[in-house]
């Protein structure tokens, strides 16, 4: 594991266990952003390499200070302003970072309230900051293709070119994804005619365009259901190891038979949150009566119940003070309740 890795790990639990702690802007700097500059090689404890409290001569601005200030070969080129957790990153908390970047030799900022950390660059407009970022990722639930765009921030292996020739790739994959994403949810009129117009012969009516709005909206959440399943070693990799341990006999309940349905009960709702709670912390736990799916295999942190084992099928939902059945006649229903599943699964993200 490298050594970036193993501090974001450490980071991330942080965060986790501790995330009610950090309130204020310092909390974050010391339990969360020093230690992240640190894991990518630069020596905190120099103030000419980390420079706390960063100020330059920004037009119509004095004494404005942004919170750290990078130097690497003698030159300013990463700009750093913190928030604290509780804080909802937006453009508006640019305003420092957009004017320093201006009248430095920096080339990145980077916008972090401890959890959520935000890149940005002048992909737009030479030495004028973007607007939207071209990096994000959130602390608390990483992977592989994070770690690596990470490494290319390093001290020892900073590009700026080698950051710059993927920015504009990642910065228009993030945006784009953020558009299909609300597609899935709410496909416009516009994107239901484009796609309905292919196989729907009939007149747009108001009623036509209702019935083929539902119909899109199932149809791309199965193409997703579908491409779940297809590529669930790579897009779901530590559910494998889930699944071959539920299917272990188990001496004291050989009774207990955990059926495809329930398999793929789960890996619907794991799907579903994955961008809320980390996926490692989604637990499949069978019963006699119900499939449970736990947060950190934890009986008091229930996210749902799948209630398959009789003809009447439920699902069971905890976004309130208790257990919500509700029937459904197919899995596919399951995506009807994302947004109540990922209210349950952000209370538990949040430690509460």
């Amino acid at each position: 594991m490298s050594t970036i890795e193993e501090s974001l790990r450490a980071i991330s639990e942080r965060v986790k266990s501790h995330s009610s702690t950090m309130a204020t802007e310092e909390a974050v700097k010391t339990a969360v952003v020093l230690p992240f500059l640190r894991s990518l090689g630069y020596d905190v404890f120099d103030p000419s390499e980390v420079i706390p409290e960063f100020t330059a001569d920004a037009v119509g601005k004095k004494g404005e200070k942004v919170d750290y200030a990078i130097k690497i070969d003698g030159d300013i080129r990463i700009l750093i302003e913190c928030k604290p957790i509780s804080v909802a990153l937006d453009k508006k908390h640019l305003d420092q970072l957009y004017r320093y970047f201006s009248v430095t030799n920096a080339k990145f900022a980077i916008l972090t309230n401890g959890r959520t950390f935000n890149f940005y660059t002048d992909l737009e407009a030479p030495n004028k900051l973007d607007v939207r970022p071209f990096f994000v990722f959130d602390v608390t639930d990483f992977n592989a293709g994070i770690v690596n765009e990470l490494r290319k921030f390093e001290k020892s292996s900073f590009d700026v070119s080698a950051i710059l020739a993927t920015a504009e790739r990642l910065k228009y994959t993030s945006g784009v994804k953020q558009v299909i994403s609300k597609l899935i949810e709410d496909p416009s009129e516009e994107f239901v005619r484009m796609v309905a117009g292919e196989v729907y012969e009939g007149r747009m009516t108001a009623t036509a365009r209702e019935m083929l709005t539902g119909v899109v909206r199932a149809a791309f959440r199965e193409v997703i259901m579908d491409t779940v399943k297809s590529r669930l070693s790579s897009a779901l990799a530590d559910t494998q190891e889930v699944i071959e341990k539920i299917d272990d006999p188990i001496a004291d309940e050989p009774e207990i038979v955990t059926t495809d349905e329930e398999r793929e009960g789960y890996m619907i709702v794991k799907a579903i949150v994955r961008d809320t709670i980390s996926p490692q912390r989604i637990i499949m736990r069978d019963q006699k009566s119900y499939c449970g799916i736990l947060i950190d295999n934890n009986n008091r942190k229930p996210l749902s119940r799948l209630w398959f084992n009789r003809s009447v099928k439920y699902i069971g939902l905890f976004d309130g003070e208790n257990e919500e059945r509700i029937i459904i006649d197919s899995l596919d229903q399951i995506y009807e309740h994302s947004d109540r599943l990922r209210a349950t699964a952000a209370k538990y993200a949040s430690g509460v």
